[in-house]
């Protein structure tokens, strides 16, 4: 049998673009990942990701990275909802990844509280499912090597995306709400940003800085997910 992993980066800071990754690889592979030391990409370091990408793009039969720009992250957090476009970017990994032909199990770290519902939306938009064993599971990073591996994957191509903005624009800090680097940075910018395409502006802390009124119905504080808050000093 074959797996397919799906895992997330930069869901949560106001800065840049979220990635999610899809990793498939023979069943028999997922070993030989957890010996690379293939696990949430929030417990390595830039370097130790870095060389893990490299290896994990030898080991994999395909992978495949969905981006959602900041402006993509606004309409959805105005219209369906955050989970729902991780719902959507994870079936365009899978329809990428698929092969209808054979039997595959598909392991995501699920955004929502609610796996049951959430599954039940990701089955929606995938083109072809009946083939797919899936599971919608929390932590699935950690407890899977594959969702690890799509973790690392998401984590670099997030990481290439935000110096690619540092570039440009400067230090950003973390890019997390909560950071006051990051927070510093708003500040000072928040002129210049306000045309730029580099910042999720339903975020509450956004709409608080220019002194836009918030809507009740907007979900725009990093929608529930069960992980840990607060703010990572590196993306």
């Amino acid at each position: 049998m074959k797996l397919i992993g799906i895992d997330d980066a930069g869901r949560g800071p106001i800065i840049g673009p979220m990635f999610l990754a899809g990793v498939l690889i023979n069943q028999e592979k997922e070993k030989v990942l957890k010996d690379l030391g293939a696990k949430d990409s929030k417990l390595l370091t830039h370097l130790q990701r870095i060389k893990l990408a490299i290896e994990i793009n030898k080991l994999a039969l395909a992978t495949h990275i969905a981006e959602s720009s900041p402006k993509e992250i606004d309409q959805a957090v105005e219209t369906i909802n955050l989970n729902t476009l991780e719902a959507k970017k994870a079936a365009e990994i899978i329809n990428k990844l698929n092969n209808p032909k054979e039997k595959i199990k598909i392991i995501v770290d699920c955004p929502s509280v609610n796996t049951v519902t959430w599954k039940k939306t990701l089955t929606n938009f995938i083109t072809h499912p009946k083939n797919l064993d899936i599971y919608c599971e929390h932590k699935a990073d950690f407890n899977y090597p594959v969702v690890g591996a799509a973790s690392i994957l998401a984590k670099c191509a997030r990481e290439r995306a935000v110096e690619i903005i540092k570039e440009q624009y400067g230090n950003t800090g973390s890019g997390y709400p909560s950071d006051p680097y990051t927070k510093a940075f708003l500040e000072k910018h928040k002129d210049t940003l306000k045309d730029s395409d580099i910042i999720r502006k339903s975020w509450a802390t956004w709409k608080n800085l220019i002194g836009e009124p918030i809507k009740k119905k907007s979900k725009n504080k990093s929608p529930n997910r069960p992980r840990a808050s607060g703010y990572q000093t590196q993306l």
